[in-house]
Formats: structure tokens, C-alpha cells, sequence
């Protein structure tokens, strides 16, 4: 996308851009399967990106990136993603938590040591029954939580009616990941999948996610014109002055537009 958008600007060449994905792990996409995690770095590998695992970010300060390696990179733009953290609410309470600060639950998503207490989502650690190891935990995905949703509220209906609760069980379906356009990985049902199969079914699962068949319909409708027509370049003025909308409606500051 990025040396697509190269061409219309005639002081920016495809060679000038410099893309560097640091993972703190020896591996990418961990979800998907060690197979699928090493295909995913051969791909980006093979687009001009600079893959570094088993490496950290130090620092980030006067557009200038510290790496773990002692490695020094001028950056403009730094895309951070993590890991699933419970809110912190939590620990500013007396209910008791996990070594990850999230709720220990029973598997029919009562808290285990608070009466008329319950817990979902990535705030609760439900004990997965689907595996067979002794100890495994739910992940803190939109897989579990939306199915949780449903049984927490049956459950609760259930005991103020003074019946039996249901006990959560989802056997991880798997995951996708989009590598670009036409490109991506999958593990799902044991089955893995790269390339543009796998594209496909990230594109349709998330499709089939869209609440109500109105938005399913204007979001494939968008994607399918996207197909037929060539990208649109457009300038994202904001992320140039990304708290600028934030001192405008604190009444701080001005718009930059303005000036």
C-alpha cells in the first residue's frame, strides 16, 4: 500500500521507505502455528521488511528508535501493539486476582472466592474445559468474550431463579491473520492455510462479525467496488497533530487547520 501510494508523489520513491517489525519473541503470529508464524516472516522478509525477533524497543524519543541491539533508526511513525491487559480498576479493588491481574473464575463464570460476583471477557480467567491441559485458561479474545456474554447472563437469570448454571465451554476455533492484499495466514479446525485462501477467509469471518445484514451489505459493497477501482491515496492530516482534536474539544488549543 505504501509504494503504491509512492507513485503519486513525485518527491517520495518506493526505495525511500523503511518498514522495521521488532518481537520482543523468537517468533510472529504466534496464534497461527510455528509454521504459519515462519511463512509470515518470509513473506514480510520478502517485501523489503525488516524483521527482527528476539528484539526489544529501548527507547523512542526525538524521532530516533532504540533498539535492544543497540540499533539507532530515524522514525516518524511508530505502530505499537501489545498484549491483553485486564483493566486496572481491578486491582484497585477487593476482589481477589490472578498473577495477570485478571479474576479467577469457575467455568460457569462465578467468581471463586466472592458470593453474587461474576466476570467475562479479559477481565476473567475462565478455566478452558475444551483442553486437555489442567490448567489452561480462556484467551482474552473476542472469541470467548462474545460467546461468554451469553452464558454469564443465562447464568445469572439461572440463579436468581435458584436454578443449575451452565459451565462455559468453546473449543478455540483458531485464527487468521491478513499479510496485505490477497495474502494471509490461517489455523483453523487444524487445518493451515496461506496465501490468498487465507486472505479469503479473513476477509469472510470478519464479514460474517458485522452486526445486522445492513452494514454486512454496504461493507461488502465497499470492498467490492475497493476491487474494481484503484486505491485511494489520502492524506491523514490528523497524524500529523494527533492530540490536536483533543486540545480542540478541551478548549486547549486551536485546530491546526485553523492556523
Amino acid at each position: 500500500m505504501a509504494r503504491y501510494a509512492a507513485r503519486y508523489y513525485h518527491n517520495l520513491l518506493p526505495d525511500d521507505l523503511k518498514s522495521v517489525l521488532v518481537e520482543a519473541t523468537d517468533r510472529i503470529l504466534p496464534e497461527v502455528g510455528e509454521e504459519m508464524g515462519q511463512y509470515a516472516v518470509r513473506e514480510l522478509r520478502g517485501r523489503n521488511i525488516d524483521v527482527r525477533l528476539e528484539t526489544r524497543l529501548d527507547s523512542c524519543e526525538n524521532r530516533v528508535v532504540v533498539l535492544s541491539d543497540g540499533t539507532r533508526l530515524p522514525a516518524r511513525t511508530l505502530v505499537w501493539t501489545a498484549d491483553v491487559k485486564p483493566h486496572p480498576l481491578l486491582a484497585a479493588t477487593d476482589l481477589p486476582t490472578n498473577g495477570r491481574g485478571r479474576l479467577p473464575c469457575t467455568p460457569a463464570l462465578r467468581l471463586e472466592d466472592a458470593d453474587n460476583a461474576w466476570a467475562a471477557g479479559d477481565a476473567a480467567a475462565v478455566p478452558d474445559v475444551t483442553s486437555d491441559a489442567p490448567d489452561a485458561l480462556c484467551a482474552p479474545n473476542a472469541q470467548h468474550a462474545v460467546r461468554q456474554a451469553r452464558v454469564l447472563a443465562d447464568n445469572i437469570v439461572a440463579s436468581l431463579r435458584d436454578q443449575p448454571l451452565a459451565d462455559y465451554a468453546h473449543k478455540y476455533v483458531g485464527s487468521v491473520a491478513s499479510l496485505g492484499l490477497h495474502k494471509g495466514v490461517a489455523h483453523v479446525y487444524g487445518r493451515k492455510l496461506k496465501g490468498y485462501p487465507a486472505w479469503f477467509m479473513h476477509r469472510a469471518y470478519h464479514l460474517s462479525r458485522v452486526p445486522t445484514l445492513n452494514r454486512k451489505a454496504r461493507v461488502l459493497a465497499e470492498w467490492t467496488l475497493s476491487g474494481l477501482f484503484k486505491r485511494e491515496i489520502v492524506s491523514l492530516g490528523s497524524l500529523e497533530h494527533p492530540r490536536a482534536e483533543f486540545e480542540l474539544a478541551a478548549g486547549t488549543g486551536r485546530h491546526p487547520e485553523a492556523s
